[in-house]
């Protein structure tokens, strides 16, 4: 460890207590993420900036290619590091945040891999990021039982049946305002991985896994080599065997999907595989494709299934991309919450879920994501169907793919077109989701469906979008800035009627629809909901 370690983060004095928070914050840890922020910040800053200029460029030019300076690592015979055990069969991964509860049931869920968010599904609150670091050691530890309000009792089941933890820190894009170094907020991404690989690291190690980590919403190769280069220095800080890291990316922005060998390769001694992330994807086509015209205009987001052309030439190349290069594949998400009360509702959308995951396991993919813990048997059934007692299926090297740069953004070729319910449905969830945002939740149920930020993200981006192009609904009805306001007031009515007079008052329901009215209508489109939204978060 560093000898002569300079001054810790700083936690400000806004940040509210949080129990136990000593534990997290140990000098120890606060300056390993200082030195983080001093050795990685302005690089951070450096790419950032790249993403904007990238995006006035696609503004310009309406299109996207491989990178021509390269085609020497797309050409290249190399492969990324062999998974350790751990990580070698992961036919089913549940998501969630780090709550308490959520840590019992998703490593008690019968998943292979639970990833542990502090990103879309998790609303950065100071108490949520600490105490989520908390409740991840407490799992190590095996210290972490749960009673719910209603006295039910959560315990952790017996160490060989837990799901293997993979943690999702927040994206480049995100500051953590209660922790500055030198005066300047540290990136979120740099506290959720610093404080986790500090205090757990070596913990990992001595149960016989490592700290492997998601990595979201990276946009270039050069992101990637900017996480190695974090993973590289935090073994060596630590003292951790070099190669200990893994990552899997997600590519889930429309610009890393032209990237995704060069990705691996600059992570090929810490890869372990990418991710195919469907709202946040369909939200970064929206973003960069937002005004190069109406062949661009996605339908509701409903209507943009995985089977969709421009959808299977994403999926398809990444199963090929990974699996020639000797990593997992991982498939998207089954969202369905089951009903309690609607067997009907259940039976209808288990059989889209295995029809969902039946293709994903005979396209190639090693394993898929669901959002609840009924939904893992299903997904298991379909990969263990394929694979047998295989743990994955990297031989099949999908030879027969070949994606050329316009297949990955025909949107044109959808077959389906806007509609006046698919804007109400946008503006439903967009205000319902970021309400429940406001109050310090990020993983929502809404409609049956578990929605993260990436569905807040999607929903007012296609607003933002229909009323910039001036779409056309069925029966003659326009998307203008008018008709969105009168459906979002109406929407606001219909919740207050729904709750209850006490409940609308005690939310932050007014909050949330002037965030989603500012972020789906101003004349400047804002990058991130995330980022106007989290100057109201409370805590």
């Amino acid at each position: 460890m560093s000898a002569s370690a300079p001054s810790p983060a700083a936690v400000s004095a806004a940040a509210g207590p949080v129990p136990r928070s000593q534990e997290v914050l140990t000098p120890e840890a606060l300056t390993f993420v200082a030195e983080l922020h001093r050795r990685f910040a302005a690089r951070r800053d450096e790419l950032l900036a790249l993403r904007r200029e990238r995006r006035a460029e696609i503004a310009r030019t309406a299109t996207l290619d491989f990178l021509p300076q390269t085609a020497h690592i797309r050409a290249g015979d190399w492969r990324v590091a062999d998974a350790p055990p751990a990580l070698q069969d992961r036919r089913v991964e549940i998501t969630g945040p780090t709550d308490r509860k959520m840590t019992v049931n998703a490593l008690n869920s019968g998943a292979r891999i639970w990833l542990a968010d502090f990103e879309d599904a998790s609303a950065p609150t100071w108490h949520n990021v600490v105490s989520g670091q908390l409740n991840l050691t407490d799992a190590y530890e095996r210290r972490i039982d749960f009673t719910s309000p209603e006295g039910r009792s959560y315990a952790l089941k017996d160490a060989a049946e837990l799901a293997t933890v993979v943690v999702r820190p927040r994206g480049w894009h995100l500051d953590e305002r209660h922790l500055t170094v030198d005066g300047e907020p540290v990136a979120g991404a740099l506290v959720d991985f610093g404080l986790y690989f500090f205090h757990n690291a070596q913990r990992l190690l001595d149960l016989g896994k490592g700290p492997y980590f998601y990595l979201p919403k990276t946009e270039s190769h050069l992101e990637a080599r900017l996480w190695n280069d974090v993973f590289v220095f935090a073994q060596e800080y630590t003292g951790i065997p070099r190669g200990t890291v893994r990552a899997t990316v997600l590519i889930e922005t429309i610009t890393a999907a032209y990237e995704m060998e060069e990705i691996l390769y600059e992570l090929r001694e810490h890869a372990s595989g990418l991710n195919a992330g469907r709202w946040d994807y369909l939200f970064s086509i929206v973003k960069n494709f937002r005004d190069a015209g109406e062949k661009f205009v996605l339908p509701d987001r409903n209507a943009v299934t995985m089977t969709a052309p421009f959808m299977r030439a994403y999926t398809e190349l990444l199963v090929r991309t990974c699996h020639k290069r000797g990593a997992h594949a991982i498939g998207g998400m089954a969202a369905f919450i089951p009903s309690r009360r609607d067997p009907d509702v259940n039976k209808v959308a288990f059989e889209k879920v295995k029809a969902d995951k039946d293709r994903e396991a005979a396209d190639g993919f090693d394993g898929s994501w669901v959002a609840h813990p009924d939904l893992v048997p299903i997904a298991r059934a379909s990969f263990d169907a394929v694979l047998g007692e295989r743990p994955h299926q990297k031989d099949r090297l999908r030879e027969d793919v070949h994606v050329t740069a316009a297949e990955l953004i025909d949107i044109a070729s959808l077959d389906a077109r806007p509609t006046y319910e698919g804007l109400r449905n946008a503006v439903q969830v967009g205000i319902r989701y970021i309400e429940a945002w406001l109050r310090g939740s990020g993983a929502v149920a809404i409609f049956n469906l578990m929605e993260d930020a990436a569905t807040a993200e999607i929903s007012r981006s296609q607003i933002w979008q229909w009323t910039n192009a001036g779409v056309v609904f069925e029966g003659g009805r326009q998307a203008t800035a008018e008709l969105v306001r009168q459906v979002a007031a109406d929407e606001l009515l219909a919740i207050r009627d729904e709750i209850g007079e006490d409940a609308f008052m005690a939310g932050r329901w007014a909050e949330a629809h002037d965030l989603l009215i500012r972020t789906a209508l101003d004349a400047e489109y804002v990058d991130f909901l995330t980022l106007p939204a989290y100057q109201h978060l409370v805590g």
